[in-house]
């Protein structure tokens, strides 16, 4: 920008020395120099102030590494690298048989607990049963010794031997034992035909859950784009082992349903600039054109600035870089028409509300930027 406003104050002054007949004289020089360098000296610092600038606008893009959520052999890529592809479309698929048989396993057991509920319902039925039974010979026991010892209470008639007294007493204290135990071996039965959670057998839930996992196992041995775009670095090939490691993707995918659009500037920017400033792109790849943008974002942080959990201790010495503030835009033109691929770079001047007379200077200066994009030599 300083190049350009001195070749064009340089150009005033040869119009006005050489056309309009200005006398070229040693004091008509110094005037010209001075105020040339206070002039361009006051321009540059008032729009860089209020209406900064920036060479490093991009387009920024999101990229998600490819990992599959299980291990398997890979059987088929029906994706093409660097192709489009829609939300849904089959990227790889795993070897399906393991999934298959993981699921059948889960079901045969599933069915199996369901079955040992209905017999663990009918062992309680069983049981409880055994109880009202062994309480029916316990009264019966008991009734019969208490009237036998009821009847041999009286000394001078007593119809009954005592051997034959105590043999009841004996029957009804086993029938007595024999209750108890019928008893507890209906609430063991009870408790095991009524363990369940949320009015399902805790056996079944458990089983169900493993089943759910296998069904999900077995979905994920089909990996399908999450969102449109593209898959990048396609170098999976059937035949090869896909394991679930975060640190080993197999490819990349390239989303394309959302980009932004950020650029950095200098930290005297957040002095002047607001969220919803005006502002204007210039893209190297679209030379001769400027497209209308607007800032919704000013980031507050910069990288620089941020403190990580480490083993060592921060040192005062330590090489950190000024920094720089990032704005988000949101361009208001249609760039669909130009071919703009995700890390496109472009020139950024934004135009906040003061000293607005200055803003057409900017404005001049990036479409001079703009038009010096045509200028481009291959090395």
């Amino acid at each position: 920008m300083t190049t350009l406003l001195c070749l064009i104050y340089g150009a005033v002054c040869i119009v006005a020395f050489r056309f309009l007949r200005v006398p070229l004289t040693k004091w008509t020089a110094t005037t010209a120099v001075v105020g040339g360098v206070f002039l361009i000296g006051a321009i540059l610092v008032v729009m860089n102030y209020n209406h900064p600038f920036s060479k490093d606008g991009r387009i920024y893009f999101y990229a998600t590494p490819i990992s599959p959520a299980v291990n398997g052999q890979v059987v088929e890529v029906p994706v093409l690298a660097n192709t489009a592809v829609k939300k849904g479309d089959v990227l790889f698929r795993l070897d399906p048989r393991p999934f298959e048989y993981m699921v059948r396993r889960r079901q045969a057991a599933l069915a199996d607990a369901g079955q040992n509920v209905a017999e663990r319902q009918a062992a309680l039925r069983t049981a409880q049963a055994s109880v009202q039974s062994a309480a029916a010979s316990r009264d019966q026991a008991k009734g019969d010794y208490d009237r036998h010892a009821a009847a041999n209470r009286n000394p001078r008639m007593s119809p009954f031997s005592a051997e034959q007294v105590e043999d009841l007493r004996n029957a009804y204290l086993a029938s007595e034992a024999a209750l108890a135990a019928a008893t507890a071996q209906a609430e063991q039965a009870r408790l095991a035909a009524n363990s369940q959670i949320d009015g399902i057998d805790t056996n079944v839930a458990q089983l169900d859950a493993e089943l759910e996992r296998a069904k999900f196992e077995f979905e994920q041995s089909v990996y399908r784009a999450p969102t449109d775009g593209y898959a990048a670095q396609v170098f999976l090939h059937p035949g090869m082992m896909a394991v679930s490691l975060p640190l080993k993707p197999v490819m990349t995918f390239i989303h394309t349903d959302r980009q932004i659009f950020a650029a950095s500037f200098d930290q005297v920017a957040l002095q002047r600039v607001a969220e919803g400033d005006d502002a204007e792109i210039a893209f190297a790849g679209v030379p001769g054109r400027v497209f209308r943008a607007r800032v919704t974002k000013i980031v507050k942080f910069m990288a620089e600035g941020q403190l990580e959990p480490a083993g060592s201790l921060l040192s005062p010495t330590a090489s950190f870089g000024p920094g720089r503030v990032i704005a988000v835009l949101e361009p208001m033109d249609d760039l669909s028409a130009f071919e703009l691929p995700g890390g496109a770079t472009a020139e950024v001047a934004i135009y906040t509300s003061h000293w607005s007379e200055f803003a057409l200077i900017r404005k001049i200066l990036l479409r001079i930027r703009s038009w010096e994009n045509f200028l481009v030599f291959e090395r």
